[in-house]
């Protein structure tokens, strides 16, 4: 007899498809996402393109193994060597195992490495070349560690929740910029010689529900991320497409359900979307215990699950035994891995797996060190870019040497008692303690040391022979009327495990009012692991500028001393949008909850289809407080000559017999138009402008992110930024012809500094 729990679980690995919900048998019209129908079997990978040496060396490699091998490759472990998860070895064939680790901003549980930017840092930075640089030096410390592939980068969460708990771990609210960062960062990443693993795949967007749970013996199911084709093809799957055209190994499947099947068995997903539209050539791995079904997961395209469970195992080969799965799937799965190996030329060029990888920092051990000297400048570049200024009155900023500076709130301060360490809880609170440098869960990272603002500001004190008070721990402190600057020093954290309960903090903001009502010269500081609203003190008069920092990594305080006083220009621009309330986010504000009748089975409409964030608020007239794309610099920037040239492609349908290839039809990436602008830098000091051009498709939002540069341009000089158009950018997803195609009719072309400043405009006829 089947408690109503197992039944649950039972259903669960039976349900393969992302059709109808079977679990629960809902039939309500609430629910129209049954154009997704199961894909059947698993495409082998082909070696495609830049692959074909590594698969012929694989194919060799699998013909070698026994039974009992080939599922050691498809069922990781976790030991007690540091690693998050291990692949064993086989050493009568040379193969001497395989490591991964957290995360996609640092190695994470291990010594000497570097605490680098967040995802959302990098994406205020609207820099691809820093991205790209990051990601090298972040990968050469993995790759030093012994660490083979980065479980990392995210673009799944994009941030559809404005309270996502993880939203700050990936790049942007918006799938262009997400693509081209998560493009830059692969690359980067695999150029050292280490694999990533792009997450989480896909629409996984809240952390509320995220794992089944038990209570009294009942079970409750993941959030189900129920969504049409068209949405999934124009905007979640989008920055994965550009994963896989980058050449990402591995691409790691959720925890949630899609359509009411669990994402790491969703054959519509796996094989379908990622293998065979993708032309994926990696390998699909689980989110830690993310696995719900044993053999039908292989057969929906799953390759290896992390970390080992007694449902795979020998059972895989008791399956190809009895006939409910091929021998061919199980060799894919290994092949798929191996290669991977092979393609980031592991097999010649890497440390022994988790060399470096202590289980406890504090016991006796080997000293691998993951830093060096030439990563130093960029570590701090990608700091200091991707803090953005949002509001400077009066040009409060940058400080002039100022006689007194007095420096408030708890962000301001580096760790009291125990140095910076990697902590993986989603119950701590509010961090009222220290400076936020880094979000929690699996995406926190280790640094090598921490420079709080505090430290840095006394730092140029010194350097200025100036004076510099302050009080961290107050909520009403003293100020003393000879201060020229108060500095207002707060965060606003998040976490992997739970979404985040606002997105304003009462005592936060309390005391900024305090420190404001006594200082004509208020100048406020956030560090902020997502969006951060600020309406209950943007408009007074004495809040004269207004930084979010979000998340910068170790080098926290040296950007932004080098940003307050001048010696860097700020050019972060917003990868979101903040609203004036939170009403403004809609139906998008709060994660979805448990509901009658389906509480057992929680279910998540995005009905919403590719309307978040910026788009939303167009599609309505709300006016943000700060809308995505915007940012302030010390300087200022003109644009003129708005050019818009048709290229010698011809914009027609796609052939109806195209090759796939890695990433997809070859043909989306071909070049239909050339846009191109000047930027003129109007002020007074050298800075660096993101000109960015935004494409409204005949049908869809108002407007789309379609293209951006950032552009350093010196005072009184002109420079000329280009933007090409490809297919993909122009094309919208056909259900029913299922690919994509092009508008007939004029798409509006917007050239500026953000979605809302926008002073080019023309037309492109198609």
């Amino acid at each position: 007899m089947y408690s109503l729990g197992s039944w649950v679980a039972l259903l669960g690995a039976l349900s393969l498809s992302s059709a109808a919900p079977t679990e629960q048998n809902i039939t309500s019209d609430t629910y129209f996402y049954g154009d997704s129908p199961p894909v059947y079997p698993s495409p082998e990978g082909t070696g495609t393109g830049s692959w074909a040496a590594a698969y012929e060396k694989a194919k060799s490699f699998v013909a070698q193994l026994t039974d009992e091998e080939k599922v050691n490759f498809t069922a990781g472990y976790s030991t007690s060597n540091g690693c998050s998860g291990n692949i064993p070895a086989v050493s009568r064939l040379g193969f001497p195992g395989l490591c991964v680790s957290d995360a996609g901003n640092g190695l994470r549980g291990t010594d000497f490495v570097n605490g680098w930017s967040s995802g959302i840092h990098v994406g205020a930075s609207w820099n691809k070349t820093l991205a790209h640089q990051r990601a090298l030096y972040m990968g050469q410390e993995f790759h030093r560690k012994g660490v083979n592939v980065l479980l990392g980068p995210v673009v799944g969460p994009i941030g559809r929740i404005a309270e996502g708990g993880r939203n700050w771990e990936g790049f942007s609210t918006d799938p262009y910029h997400s693509g081209v960062l998560v493009y830059e960062t692969v690359q980067g990443v695999q150029e050292a010689g280490v694999g990533v693993s792009v997450k989480h795949y896909i629409a996984n967007e809240q952390e509320t529900n995220r794992n089944p749970s038990t209570e009294n013996g009942v079970t409750v199911a993941s959030v189900s991320s129920n969504i049409d084709d068209k949405t999934i093809h124009e905007l979640y799957l989008w920055p994965f497409q550009d994963a896989v055209l980058a050449g990402s190994v591995s691409v790691m499947c959720s925890y949630n359900r899609v359509n009411n099947s669990y994402g790491c068995q969703n054959s519509k997903t796996l094989n379908g979307l990622l293998k065979t539209e993708l032309g994926f050539q990696g390998y699909v791995v689980t989110d830690w215990g993310a696995q719900h079904a044993g053999i039908a997961g292989a057969n929906a395209g799953l390759d290896m699950v992390m970390p080992r469970s007694t449902t795979w195992n020998s059972n895989l080969t008791t399956a190809v035994a009895n006939g409910s799965m091929e021998a061919s799937r199980l060799d894919d799965m290994v092949t798929r891995i191996v290669a991977s190996w092979y393609q980031l030329n592991q097999d010649t060029d890497f440390p022994s797996p988790g060399i470096g990888m202590p289980a406890d920092v504090y016991a006796e051990h080997e000293v691998i060190i993951g830093t060096s000297a030439d990563e130093k400048d960029t570590l701090l570049q990608s700091a200091i870019e991707g803090h953005v200024l949002v509001k400077n009155k009066n040009s409060a900023l940058p400080l002039q040497s100022p006689r007194l500076v007095s420096v408030y709130g708890y962000d301001a301060k580096g760790p009291d008692s125990t140095g910076p360490t990697s902590t993986f809880s989603a119950v701590i609170p509010a961090t009222q303690n220290y400076t936020l440098w880094v979000g929690g869960g699996s995406g926190s990272n280790n640094p090598a040391y921490i420079t709080a603002p505090l430290d840095a500001i006394q730092a140029q004190a010194r350097a200025d022979s100036t004076a510099v008070q302050w009080d961290t721990t107050s909520s009403d402190p003293d100020v003393d009327p000879a201060s020229e600057a108060c500095l207002v020093f707060i965060n606003s954290y998040a976490s992997e495990g739970d979404d985040r309960t606002g997105l304003v903090d009462a005592d936060s903001d309390t005391l900024v009012t305090n420190v404001a009502s006594k200082c004509n010269n208020t100048i406020v500081v956030i560090h902020n692991a997502g969006i951060r609203l600020v309406y209950n003190w943007i408009d007074h008069a004495n809040v004269t500028a207004v930084i979010l920092a979000h998340l910068p990594g170790q080098d926290t305080g040296t950007a932004i001393a080098d940003l307050l006083y001048g010696r860097a220009n700020p050019s972060g621009r917003l990868p979101y949008t903040v609203a004036k309330q939170a009403a403004d986010y809609g139906a998008l504000l709060h994660p979805a909850q448990p509901v009658a009748p389906y509480g057992l089975f929680p279910q998540d409409d995005f009905t919403d289809g590719v309307y978040i964030d910026y788009r939303a608020f167009d599609r309505d007239n709300i006016v943000p407080q700060f809308e995505f794309g915007f940012g302030l610099s010390y300087t200022t920037f003109d644009y003129a000559e708005l050019n818009i040239q048709r290229s010698a492609v011809e914009a027609t349908q796609f052939p109806p017999a195209a090759t796939i290839q890695e990433g997809g039809n070859p043909r989306l990436w071909d070049v239909l138009a050339n846009v191109t602008a000047q930027v003129r830098n109007a002020g007074a000091m050298d800075g660096a402008e993101v000109a960015q051009l935004y494409v409204g498709i005949p049908g869809g939002p108002v407007r789309q992110l379609r293209g951006f540069d950032k552009v350093h341009v010196p005072v009184g000089e002109t420079v000329s930024v280009t933007f090409p158009l490809t297919r993909r950018d122009l094309s919208t997803w056909n259900v029913e012809a299922q690919d994509w195609e092009l508008q007939q009719g004029e798409y509006k072309v917007y050239v500026g500094r953000s979605s809302r400043d926008l002073p080019l405009t023309g037309e492109l006829s198609i």
